[in-house]
C-alpha cells in the first residue's frame, strides 16, 4: 500500500514544517525525581522517541505548581531554576528532525489525596466515581486564583521555549484542570470564568492569547481537546466544536482531539489489532472540516492501512499514536526505510475475569509505564499478556498511590 501521505511534511499556520504525519502523543512517564525534575531517564527516553522518527513527539504531563500534581513522577516546572536539565531534555528530543513538545497541564481535583489533601477546581464538586478516600473535595478557586494560574501556564510555557522545546500543548482534556473549567458540570460558578460556554472557554482562551503574546507567533502552540466528557450536563460535542472554532479564529497551531476524563475514562479504552476502533475520528473529521486548522486525532489506530486511510480521506491532519509508540517506538522510521510490521497492543489480563474488570484501565496504564521505563533503561519493550508483572512495578515504584487513575 502507498503510504505517502504518512511520511508526507505538514505546515502549520504559523509557518513551521513537521517532517512527516506521526505525532507521538503525551503519555505521563512518572520518571522525575523527588524534586520533580526531569531526570537522564526523560534523556534516554525522548533521544529514542526522536530518533524513532516521529515528527511531532509531545511530553507527558509538565505540572505549573508544584502543590498540584496529578500522578507521582510528575515534573513540575515553575521557573527557571531547573532550565540546564530542561535544555538536556529538550535537546535530547530535538534528533532526526523531530520536534519535542512541551505538554502544560494542571490537575485541578483530579489530583489524589495522597498529594493534595486539598486540591482546587472551578467549584468544589467532587468527583462522582471515586471515594474521599481516593480524591478530596476540591476547594474552588477564587477569581484571583484564576488570574494567577493563568499566569502560571504562560511562564511555564515561557520557560519550555526559552529551554529550546520547539512548541507546548496546552492539556485542555481527560478532565484536568482546564477541561474542568470547560464543563457545566464541574464549573458552577458565577463570574467571569463560569455560566454560559463563552465564560467557561475564558480560562483556556486567556492561557492560549497569554502565551501567544508572551511567545510570539512563531512559536508553536497546541490544545488537547476533549470531543466530549461523555456524561449529562458535562462539556459535549458542540460545545467542543465552538472552543474549537474560537481557537482556530484566534491562531491557533494545531489541536488534537481526544474525550473521557476520571469518571467516564473513555481514553483508557484498550483495542487489539483484530478489534481496531479509532476513537473520535468521527468528530476530528467534523472539527477539521469546521476550521483552518491542522487537527489530530489519537486513540485506536493500530494498523498502517487505517493511518494511511485517515489522511487520504482527509479525516486527520495527523496521526496520533501513544501505546503502540510505546512497543514500537522506531515505528516511523521503520516505515521511511520500507520495513512493515504487526502492530499489536496486547489484552493484558490477570488470570481472572473478575480482577480484569476492576483494575483493567490502571493494568493497562501501569503496563505501558513499565515499557517506558525499560524504554529509558536502554531496554527493548516486552510484549505480553501478563498483567500481574505491571501492577507490581507501579507498586514497587509508587507505592499504592500509584494505581490510582491517571492520563
Amino acid at each position: 500500500m502507498n503510504t505517502f501521505k504518512l511520511l508526507e511534511p505538514l505546515i502549520l499556520p504559523n509557518g513551521i514544517e513537521i517532517k512527516n504525519r506521526f505525532l507521538k502523543s503525551a503519555m505521563s512517564e512518572t520518571l522525575a525525581n523527588r524534586y520533580h525534575q526531569p531526570t537522564e531517564d526523560h534523556m534516554k527516553l525522548y533521544e529514542r522517541w526522536a530518533e524513532g522518527g516521529s515528527g511531532i513527539v509531545i511530553t507527558g504531563n509538565v505540572m505549573v505548581d508544584h502543590k498540584a500534581l496529578g500522578e507521582p513522577g510528575n515534573v513540575v516546572v515553575e521557573d527557571e531554576r531547573d532550565l540546564d536539565l530542561l535544555k538536556k531534555w529538550a535537546d535530547a528530543g530535538d534528533r532526526n528532525g523531530s520536534q519535542l513538545w512541551m505538554q502544560i497541564n494542571h490537575p485541578g481535583k483530579q489530583s489524589p489525596r495522597s498529594l493534595s489533601k486539598e486540591p482546587v477546581a472551578p467549584s468544589a464538586v467532587p468527583l462522582n466515581k471515586y471515594s474521599s478516600r481516593l480524591f478530596s473535595v476540591p476547594r474552588a478557586l477564587t477569581t484571583d486564583e484564576v488570574k494567577e494560574l493563568v499566569e502560571k501556564y504562560i511562564r511555564t510555557a515561557g520557560v519550555a521555549k526559552e529551554a529550546g522545546f520547539k512548541g507546548v500543548q496546552i492539556h485542555g482534556a481527560h478532565g484536568y484542570l482546564v477541561s474542568q473549567f470547560l464543563s457545566a458540570q464541574h464549573n458552577q460558578r458565577n463570574d467571569q470564568y463560569g455560566g454560559p460556554l463563552e465564560n467557561r472557554m475564558r480560562f483556556l482562551m486567556e492561557i492560549y492569547t497569554g502565551m501567544r503574546e508572551e511567545l510570539g507567533p512563531d512559536f508553536s502552540l497546541s490544545v488537547k481537546l476533549n470531543a466530549s466528557d461523555f456524561s449529562a450536563g458535562g462539556f459535549n460535542e458542540l460545545e467542543s466544536l465552538h472552543v474549537a472554532k474560537a481557537l482556530s479564529d484566534a491562531g491557533i497551531d494545531l489541536i488534537e482531539i481526544s474525550g473521557g476524563n476520571y469518571d467516564n475514562p473513555r481514553m483508557f479504552r484498550e483495542t487489539e489489532k483484530v478489534r481496531e476502533n479509532i476513537f473520535f475520528i468521527d468528530y476530528a473529521e467534523k472539527v477539521k472540516a469546521s476550521v483552518d486548522v491542522p487537527v489530530v486525532v489519537t486513540g485506536g489506530f493500530r494498523s498502517i492501512e487505517s493511518m494511511e486511510e485517515a489522511l487520504q480521506q482527509d479525516k486527520t491532519s495527523m496521526v496520533g499514536l501513544a501505546r503502540p509508540l510505546v512497543l514500537y517506538p522506531d515505528l516511523p522510521e521503520k516505515l521511511i526505510r520500507g520495513e512493515r510490521l504487526e502492530i499489536t497492543t496486547p489484552k493484558l489480563t490477570t488470570g481472572s475475569s473478575y480482577l480484569d474488570e476492576k483494575v483493567g484501565a490502571l493494568m493497562g496504564i501501569s503496563y505501558y509505564e513499565h515499557q517506558i521505563a525499560r524504554l529509558a533503561e536502554g531496554k527493548e519493550p516486552k510484549v505480553t499478556r501478563n498483567g500481574w508483572r505491571p501492577l507490581l512495578h507501579t507498586l514497587r515504584s509508587h507505592g499504592l498511590t500509584g494505581l490510582l487513575p491517571r492520563r
